[in-house]
């Protein structure tokens, strides 16, 4: 019955629910366990991802190569692990942070091309293309746990396939990023030696680093230091987007790392950020977060700050789409007209590839108030409907639109799966409790390419004890010495017992009251209740079960007259 009601009520069930992305959100699971990289060839319509799998010198490394539309192309296996990606200036060479060098590739063949030699990795090295040269970071430790405090230099390649120290380090997993006019940056995270941590930009043009900005972030006290997740320019290299997980997204004039007069509006509540890009045609700017529920996980905003158009908003929740936006997992096409999300699970073991074209407008949504429930009153094991409506701004969807529900209850957190939004904009969520108590169900709608995530929708129902029944049948006269024949069924509603019941079974006659023997259940609901009265007159027979965590008692009696 309750496989029929679910599909009645159109309810499709998942094993957990997913951001219910639109046609033009193109999601590509990843073949890869961890992430490192992710850059984009703008020439040849490429993508590339790498898997960094640190851990241990021998393991093998893995860039995945994917066309703009998501369709995987290659991928390129190392006989040991890589980390950062940096593209040339026509996008015709790869360059492949390697552990014992800097591998490249030809973007047309994958074929590889001589590499150049480089310090050591193995923490995982950060790569950037600025002013002709190939610049990479170069950390160096004993331990995967010295990782985050180690010496990293920074280092760049030549053209006769040596390396060459640029005289900067600092210690940590040091981070780089280019831009336009031979400009390039590199950001320190907070680390146990970096307390205060910078970002400085450089000039690459010449044949020498030469630094013309830098910033601490922490005040006098020592308060207010940046976490740094990720970093960016803008299209015409004059201002600096920071992903900050303490700040949320800092907009800086890239000339001395100042606070931009305008910044951009705060992140949704819950969200914290890990990832900032700019298009580059200059239009938009993609920020990637971490957060949970309909919290937005990726929100595109115009890129000027005084553009007061509302963002953009996404949000990934499940195994179909994953659960925030990677670190460093955001690129745009250099046309605007794509923008490239690696999202990951909360685990971290799990990657995505996300294609996503932004549209010219998003609409608002919001769950309307007064949820319902039937039947009105709610029993463990049966059939529950929670019913709503979704108002949606703007034209009405292409194709029917899913919410996902969830049921909190004293066993934890269940996922209820996806149900249907109706024309109408009703939805009916089936489920069947378990526990009695009090039931909060969570319906959520994630949003899609043109309608933005609505506020969760909560609505509590008090589950009961389900009912359960005793009829018992018995004959109106007896003779005493014949005895006492009595046959009835029971029955209990909502989940099964897990055994058999034992129903207890008393008689009442003019000398008293006493228990007699139980009774079991047969497997059909039926029982008997065989008695020699003790007694003329009328005796009363009381059959009784007490219940129990799932289901209430019952009883019911009988009244036999007994005749010499």
């Amino acid at each position: 019955m309750l496989a029929a009601a679910l599909a009645a009520g159109g309810l499709t069930v998942v094993a957990a629910p997913a951001a219910h992305a639109a046609a033009s959100d193109l999601v590509a699971k990843l073949p890869i366990s961890s992430f490192s990289a992710l850059t984009v060839d703008s020439a040849h319509q490429r993508v590339y991802v790498a898997d960094s799998n640190l851990g241990h010198y021998d393991n093998k490394g893995l860039v995945a190569v994917y066309d703009f539309s998501g369709e995987r192309v290659t991928t390129i296996t190392t006989t040991r692990h890589v980390s950062g990606l940096a593209l040339n200036s026509d996008g015709s060479v790869l360059h492949v942070g390697g552990r014992d060098g800097i591998l490249r590739y030809d973007t047309t063949t994958y074929l590889p091309l001589s590499a150049a030699v480089a310090g050591t990795d193995t923490c995982g090295r950060s790569m950037a293309f600025a002013g002709g040269r190939a610049y990479h970071t170069a950390p160096y430790a004993n331990s995967m746990s010295d990782c985050d405090t180690t010496l990293t230099y920074l280092d760049y390649s030549q053209t006769d396939n040596t390396w060459q120290r640029s005289g900067w380090q600092d210690h940590g997993r040091l981070q780089l990023e280019a831009g336009p006019g031979d400009r390039l940056m590199m950001g320190q995270p907070a680390n146990a030696k970096a307390a205060d941590p910078f970002l400085a930009v450089f000039d690459a043009g010449g044949t020498t680093l030469v630094r013309t900005a830098d910033r601490r972030f922490a005040d006098a006290e020592g308060k207010g230091a940046a976490n740094l997740k990720d970093m960016a320019f803008s299209a015409d290299g004059t201002k600096v987007a920071v992903a900050d997980a303490a700040a949320g997204t800092r907009l800086l004039d890239s000339g001395d790392l100042s606070d931009a007069a305008t910044g951009y509006p705060a992140l949704p509540s819950g969200a914290s950020a890990s990832a900032v890009a700019f298009s580059g045609d200059g239009k938009y700017l993609a920020r990637g977060a971490s957060a949970t529920g309909a919290t937005p996980d990726l929100l595109l905003s115009p890129a000027d700050p005084s553009d007061a158009t509302p963002a953009l908003e996404f949000a990934f929740e499940g195994s179909l789409d994953g659960d925030r936006v990677a670190p460093r997992g955001l690129e745009w096409s250099a046309d605007g007209s794509r923008l490239f999300a690696v999202t990951t699970n909360t685990a971290g073991s799990q990657y995505w590839l996300h294609v996503v074209q932004p549209p010219a407008v998003q609409y608002d949504t919001r769950f309307a108030q007064g949820p319902t429930h039937s039947p009105a009153r709610a029993v463990a094991g049966e059939a529950l409907a929670v019913r709503g409506r979704l108002e949606l701004d703007g034209p009405a969807p292409a194709e029917p639109l899913k919410v996902t529900a969830t049921r909190t209850d004293a066993g934890g957190t269940h996922e209820l799966g996806t149900a249907t939004v109706k024309a109408d904009g009703t939805f009916t969520v089936l489920d069947e409790p378990e526990l009695i108590g009090d039931a909060t169900y969570t319906v959520s709608f994630l949003g899609d390419l043109t309608h933005r995530p609505a506020t969760d929708l909560t609505h509590t129902v008090s589950v009961g004890r389900a009912a359960s029944s005793i009829a018992l049948s018995a004959p109106a006269e007896v003779p005493m010495d014949t005895g006492v024949h009595l046959t009835g069924t029971f029955a209990a509603q909502g989940k099964a017992l897990p055994e058999r019941a034992v129903l207890k079974v008393e008689r009442t006659d003019r000398l008293g009251t006493g228990t007699l023997s139980s009774v079991t259940v047969a497997a059909d609901g039926t029982f008997t209740v065989d008695d020699l009265p003790r007694a003329r007159r009328n005796t009363t027979y009381t059959v009784s079960w007490p219940g129990d965590d799932l289901h209430e008692g019952s009883t019911a009696s009988a009244t036999v007259r007994v005749t010499r």
